[in-house]
């Protein structure tokens, strides 16, 4: 089974993911070999165009035994089992954003891509298994424990609660 782990840049992934790893969980980082699909670069944007078709060509090849867990912001466009969304209230997420440095300009397009539900409604094209985790305020384990939950359980699809548009009334003009 393959199960995506994904969510706007900043939202906890890669922490998560590498706490997976830690516990013995099969996890592929899809920023590992994203520069296998790279097609070009928006420089507007400072980030790079990847051939989704083609990566997720390469993801239906793998033979996993048991569970994989495909960690990154575009897992949700790729034939997998179930999606993992991780979201996080605007307000904490431009204050991790921040902190890595990340210019304004990228800071606001991310943090309005989280208000609208983008990576939800991409994900809903392709799949019906969702579940969405608020990880605001919550510590590493904390996710990690929730993530734990859905991977041994696979509850019905949770998704659609999470709700930022007052953020976005407030801080979008």
């Amino acid at each position: 089974m393959k199960i995506a782990l994904t969510g706007i840049p900043g939202v906890g992934k890669s922490k998560v993911a590498a706490e997976l790893k830690k516990k013995g969980y099969n996890v592929l980082r899809l920023e590992k070999i994203v520069d296998d699909f790279v097609i070009g670069y928006d420089e507007e944007r400072k980030s790079k165009i990847v051939d989704e078709e083609a990566m997720d060509e390469y993801i239906k090849k793998i033979k996993e035994e048991g569970l994989l867990i495909i960690e990154g912001h575009l897992s949700h466009l790729l034939s997998v089992d179930g999606v993992i969304l991780l979201r996080c209230h605007p307000k904490e997420l431009e204050k991790r954003l921040a902190a890595k440095n990340w210019n304004e300009k990228k800071i606001k397009e991310n943090l309005e891509a989280e208000a609208l539900d983008i990576i939800l409604e991409r994900a809903l094209e392709k799949h019906e298994k969702i579940w969405e985790i608020d990880t605001t305020g919550k510590s590493v384990e904390e996710i990690v424990k929730e993530v734990e939950e859905i991977i041994e359980k696979i509850p019905p699809p949770s998704y659609g609660k999470i709700d930022w548009s007052e953020w976005l009334i407030e801080n979008v003009r």
